[in-house]
């Protein structure tokens, strides 16, 4: 099948860089001056027999008539991936005539979100590197509200006392008999009429659970794991039964916009359903027992790792504490999911984004558990462990949503920890930095960039081990 060719602003560019009216370009091409009009309007397409009169006539490449506005098309769509402008062209038609029509005016486009994305990732970087100093910058009022929401839960202690309460005490209240996803599901029924059903996935394709307020229904979709399903259960019970607590929390973490809060009210869910399903005092106790093991964990609580992991940050009660672990979560392109801790995430001390860390090394080898020592230039050192995660169930033909986990602690809790005993009788350590334009370690092999901090080395007799040399 021919494939039609609109080239409306290619034919345009190549008419006025001539200096030519459409009378005079239609006269040469032997077609009337309306049918040219439309052509490099974009409603009627280039025939092949136009397409190699262009060519004979002025000398045209035929490639650059027939390619997709000059290679700018795939840059553009790079731009507008990003997840700050997706939703605003709904299809390639429009980002193919923006490239065809204003070639310049794109090539702009595309230069400016590049410089955008290189002064976003120098001020994170600085940002580390103040917050090492004991300073912090300035936040803009123009953040986005994940972005707003996410800062105001890292920085934080992963802990909410009235949520914690009020699971507690929500959880004796079912039978003693049932296992927990059944008292769910009759909490549900008794106290609020609601039932729950599994769809499968052709019915509800695009969602993990859906509240029917007119039938009473939930709806979970048989794409979640059962743990997963559970934790789904447990956030709307939570969402129902512990509304006045959530709100208290809420407003104490001083968001300054309505979405920002409803992304909150979600995560506070979440952490709710957590402490539904892993009530603090049993799951602490079963912690210390377990030397915090978290394929135990996860068996004694009937949950998924990334659960009990998930949990284990948060066993922060003044008057019964367990490790201050933190956490992190990271998709296979490097981009950050989750941050939480015990005490905050130590952004300054431990940072996270070094490529020598086990959470980049965990998905070449899925499922396998990965323990370090991991040391920092400023004499911290932290016991690491990273694991895969698998998302939903994928469709055949569809990729498996894979990311990966890291939970860590200082070294001094080592050992009370059961990973302790898989690191290296040799002391091995892992030689980390937060981040590699913060991070001054020489004849890193690991190094993606060059440090702020230092001018580069421009040797032309020397060239170092690393990718980037520096004084």
């Amino acid at each position: 099948m021919e494939r039609k060719v609109f080239a409306g602003g290619r034919v345009r560019r190549v008419r006025l860089g001539l200096g030519l009216t459409q009378t005079a370009m239609a006269g040469a091409l032997e077609i009337s001056p309306s049918y040219l009009n439309l052509i490099e309007r974009n409603q009627r397409p280039l025939t092949v027999q136009l397409l190699l009169k262009l060519a004979s006539t002025y000398k045209v490449d035929l490639d650059a008539l027939q390619g997709e506005g000059g290679g700018l098309a795939p840059q553009l769509r790079e731009v507008f991936a990003d997840p700050l402008l997706a939703g605003e062209i709904p299809g390639d038609q429009e980002i193919v005539e923006v490239a065809e029509a204003a070639p310049n005016a794109a090539l702009a486009t595309v230069k400016l979100y590049r410089a955008y994305r290189e002064q976003a990732g120098r001020l994170s970087d600085l940002a580390v590197l103040l917050a090492s100093e004991g300073r912090e910058m300035a936040t803009s009022s123009s953040r986005m509200p994940m972005d707003e929401v996410r800062q105001s839960l890292e920085r934080r202690p992963n802990f909410f006392p009235r949520l914690e309460d009020a699971a507690e005490a929500l959880a004796k209240t079912f039978s003693a008999g049932d296992d927990l996803p059944s008292a769910l599901r009759t909490w549900l029924k008794n106290e609020r009429g609601i039932t729950v059903r599994t769809l499968p996935s052709h019915v509800m394709p695009s969602l993990r659970r859906r509240y029917d307020r007119h039938s009473m229904r939930l709806f979970l979709s048989e794409r979640l794991s059962p743990f997963d399903r559970n934790r789904e259960l447990a956030t709307e019970v939570a969402l129902l039964a512990m509304a006045t607590e959530i709100d208290a929390e809420l407003d104490g973490l001083s968001l300054q916009t309505a979405e920002a809060r409803r992304i909150a009210r979600f995560e506070l869910a979440r952490y709710a359903a957590h402490a539904l399903l892993m009530p603090y005092a049993a799951f602490l106790a079963a912690a210390q027992r377990a030397r915090y093991d978290i394929d135990i964990l996860r068996a004694r609580f009937d949950v998924s790792f990334e659960q009990a992991a998930n949990r284990l940050t948060s066993l922060c009660r003044p008057d019964a504490a367990g490790i201050p672990f933190f956490l992190m979560e990271m998709d296979h392109a490097g981009n950050v999911v989750r941050r939480a801790g015990a005490q905050g995430f130590p952004q300054s001390r431990f940072g996270g984004r070094c490529p020598k860390l086990g959470i980049h090394s965990a998905f070449a080898e899925p499922g396998r558990i990965l323990v370090d020592r991991v040391e920092m230039p400023e004499e911290d050192a932290f016991l690491t462990v990273s694991r895969t995660l698998e998302g939903p169930q994928a469709d055949f033909g569809e990729r498996i949503r894979r990311t990966a986990i890291l939970i860590g602690c200082d070294i001094g809790f080592a050992a009370d920890v059961a990973y302790a005993a898989a690191l290296p009788a040799t002391g091995f350590a892992v030689e980390s930095g937060p981040a590699c334009r913060i991070c001054e370690r020489k004849a890193c092999l690991s190094r993606a960039e060059p440090p702020i901090t230092r001018p580069l080395g421009l040797d032309e007799m020397v060239t170092g081990l690393s990718a980037f040399d520096f004084q």
